[in-house]
């Protein structure tokens, strides 16, 4: 698709039969949005590879050079530049707009670097920026010439847009940069009213992301009130055009954390404070601090859960980091035993934040899984939850309170914010065991067993009393665990009496249920699915009757039987007697003798 559509933005009317006079007078028309679009979506900017983007337009470009005839020599460089005079057909525009996009993408390359670019590779990347803004300006003045009203006015709007991008690198004229981009914005919103529904779309998508960095620009000139956390929502759209902003906006980010984190001299926990030496530990701690305000703030009930389930992966990560400082210090430590103890302290309370927040997340999952539980699926690709995912899931909850409660009650001297986390562990483990043993008690029920889905309804009822009892004596009650519990508790009842009800009417009706499903054995049924016949599985201690979910009717035996090979006598086909010459006997026959007369009548 894409090759087609570079076919045709390339296709121009046979210049066979125009006069030479009016080559010159011809003007071009290249869809500059579409054609870049859709060599970056094909060639690695799906998954931000700029390396492989890079390669695409080295790759093209040799293709136009020599289509055009237009190389450089063979043993020596001889530049040749392209003018207005130059573009004779539109791929010679084609080749400038390339050109830009391989220095862009080299830049970009750099850009994206795992730990960021170094001195060296930042005035590099400058430097390559530089060169794409060169060559989009060369294609702006050659498209004014040589193109259509479309494809200068998309031609002007892409060196506005590169020479925005090199003004936002480099730090400087902020002004001059927002008045690039909002030029840019300005052709894409227009050009976004006319033409076909692919266009339109495109058009909207780059004004979308032209956005983030207008109004970092506007930040950073002191024409918005906007703080610099909250910029990060701004950055959520995805496109190349976003990622010098994304990194931008990290690194201010990153130098906001290390400022603030100057002032973080201690970590408190439970009454507990350590002190924090390493730079780098008080960031990460930071970072993941800001992360759960997000999470737990007054527009949390607004995020949906697929976002939430991103910030706590972010929040996994900065406190991971946070540990692996710690430890290193740990390793590196000096013999002082203080220094040791306090590490060793601040690595248990951080491992307590993050089995906190473990447990959060497990409860979220069980949260969206519920939702879906008793969902009717209206859409194929719609995964409904089974009883089995949510026991599953508990099975998870379970775990994650058993270690956060093993390493709280850890340590000699604890307190009694230590004590009451440790307390609220074990509430927290009545609470998901009854909600366990329901699920598992549903998955029972489903299967068609009553009399094991009873049990264990009756026993989730009877987990779900203890644990709100002794819920309702604590002195700090939790009033949302106190209500599930309640619902718990009603519906363990109501559901170990329907599957009494249910098991009773089943045990009236089993012989009448049983005689006919023993009336509907087939005995020469032609049906292909049943794996195997009645009397091929008289080992197995199978029912045949009597099982719910059974769809087909069982079989006893194939009738009529099929044929079978049977031994018979051999025969014997005697090739060589007609080839088999005997020897004559008349020698030894007995022979008649005759008279004188007859003789005469012989």
């Amino acid at each position: 698709m894409g090759k087609q559509k570079e076919s045709t933005a390339m296709e121009i009317e046979d210049q066979s039969s125009i006069p030479s006079d009016q080559i010159s007078n011809l003007k071009y028309s290249v869809n500059v949005l579409q054609l870049l679009k859709s060599a970056q979506m094909q060639h690695g900017l799906r998954f931000g590879d700029y390396a492989r983007y890079r390669r695409y337009c080295t790759a093209r470009l040799r293709r136009l050079y020599k289509s055009l005839k237009f190389t450089h020599g063979r043993l020596k460089y001889t530049k040749r530049s392209i003018s207005v005079t130059t573009v004779t057909e539109v791929r010679f525009l084609h080749l400038v707009l390339y050109t830009a996009e391989r220095a862009w993408s080299h830049a970009m390359e750099k850009k994206t670097l795992p730990d960021g670019p170094n001195a060296r590779q930042r005035s590099y990347l400058i430097g390559r920026l530089r060169k794409a803004v060169k060559w989009a300006s060369l294609f702006q003045e050659l498209c004014s010439i040589k193109g259509d009203s479309r494809t200068s006015l998309e031609a002007e709007a892409y060196a506005a847009y590169m020479k925005g991008s090199l003004l936002f690198e480099k730090d400087q004229n902020w002004d001059v940069a927002l008045k690039c981009f909002k030029s840019a914005r300005a052709v894409y919103e227009e050009l976004g009213k006319y033409g076909d529904l692919e266009n339109q779309v495109l058009c909207r998508e780059r004004v979308e992301e032209l956005e983030p960095s207008i109004r970092y620009c506007l930040h950073k000139i002191g024409e918005s009130n906007l703080q610099t956390s909250e910029l990060v929502s701004i950055g959520e759209i995805e496109g190349p055009a976003l990622d010098l902003f994304k990194a931008k906006l990290e690194a201010a980010m990153a130098e906001a954390r290390s400022q603030q984190a100057a002032s973080m001299t201690e970590f408190h926990w439970l009454g507990n404070r350590f002190p924090i030496s390493n730079a780098k530990t008080r960031v990460s701690i930071l970072k993941a601090q800001e992360l759960e305000k997000d999470i737990h703030g007054s527009a949390a009930d607004s995020l949906p859960a697929e976002k939430k389930l991103v910030l706590y992966d972010k929040i996994f990560a900065a406190y991971h980091e946070a540990r692996s400082c710690i430890r290193n210090d740990l390793v590196t430590a000096a013999n002082s035993e203080n220094v040791k103890d306090e590490l060793s302290g601040l690595d248990k309370a951080v491992g307590a934040i993050l089995g906190q927040q473990t447990i959060e997340r497990n409860q979220l999952l069980v949260k969206i899984a519920k939702s879906k539980l008793n969902k009717v699926r209206d859409d194929k690709n719609e995964k409904v939850t089974k009883p089995e995912e949510l026991v599953r899931l508990y099975d998870l909850l379970l775990q994650n309170t058993a270690d956060l409660s093993d390493l709280v009650s850890s340590g000699r001297d604890r307190k009694v914010e230590e004590v009451a986390l440790a307390e609220e562990c074990e509430l927290k483990s009545m609470s998901f065991r009854a909600e366990r043993c329901f699920y598992l008690a549903k998955s029972y029920s489903s299967a068609g067993k009553r009399t094991e889905a009873y049990a264990l309804y009756s026993r989730a009822r009877s987990l779900a009393d203890a644990a709100l009892m002794k819920l309702q004596s604590a002195n700090t009650a939790d009033q949302v665990m106190i209500k599930e519990l309640g619902t718990l508790c009603n519906e363990s009842r109501s559901n170990s009496c329907a599957e009494h009800a249910k098991g009773i009417m089943e045990e009236e009706k089993a012989p009448e249920n049983l005689s006919k499903k023993i009336s509907n054995i087939s005995l020469n049924g032609t049906d292909k699915k049943m794996e195997k016949l009645l009397m091929e599985k008289l080992d197995t201690y199978e029912s045949a009757v009597g099982e719910v979910n059974m769809k087909v009717v069982p079989r006893i035996e194939t009738f009529p039987p099929a044929f079978q090979p049977v031994p018979r006598n051999p025969i014997v086909l005697d090739l060589a007697y007609n080839l088999i010459e005997f020897p004559s006997l008349d020698s030894r026959m007995k022979k008649d003798k005759k008279g004188f007369i007859s003789r005469f009548w012989g």
